[in-house]
């Protein structure tokens, strides 16, 4: 609440049409980005994890196929465009919302949700023969 006020403050009384309404939805958009920020995955590195829960993968060939897919991930993360492929790291490997993307790198929810759509087709048809099934 102290941030809705701040922000009304720092914006001027005057400014706000409604300032019971900006109230409610500054604190409204503050709750709900807290919640997904808290609710966001917990991420453990596999250095972290006990030996019997890290991922098998069966055949002496494993350690070469798991190279070739991270191989092929970065490769197809540097051909995204820089935006693209900041915008996914930021979201997918940093747990960070869209909004929060948005905000940090001057761009509307909806673009970053354009870029994120983009890397996700891109990596998707780049990293497809490697599907098991």
């Amino acid at each position: 609440m102290q941030d809705a006020v701040l922000g009304m403050l720092e914006k001027g009384v005057g400014a706000i049409d409604n300032p019971r309404a900006y109230m409610s939805r500054s604190i409204s958009n503050r709750l709900i980005s807290r919640h997904r920020h808290v609710s966001a995955l917990d991420v453990i590195s596999l250095d972290e994890l006990p030996d019997t829960s890290h991922p098998v993968s069966e055949g002496a060939d494993s350690n070469v196929q798991f190279q070739q897919l991270a191989d092929a991930l970065v490769a197809a993360l540097e051909e995204l465009p820089p935006k693209c492929r900041q915008v996914y790291i930021k979201h997918r490997l940093e747990g960070w919302t869209h909004t929060e993307i948005g905000q940090e790198m001057g761009l509307s929810r909806s673009m970053v949700e354009k870029y994120m759509a983009r890397a996700l087709r891109h990596i998707n048809e780049r990293l497809q023969m490697y599907v098991p099934y």
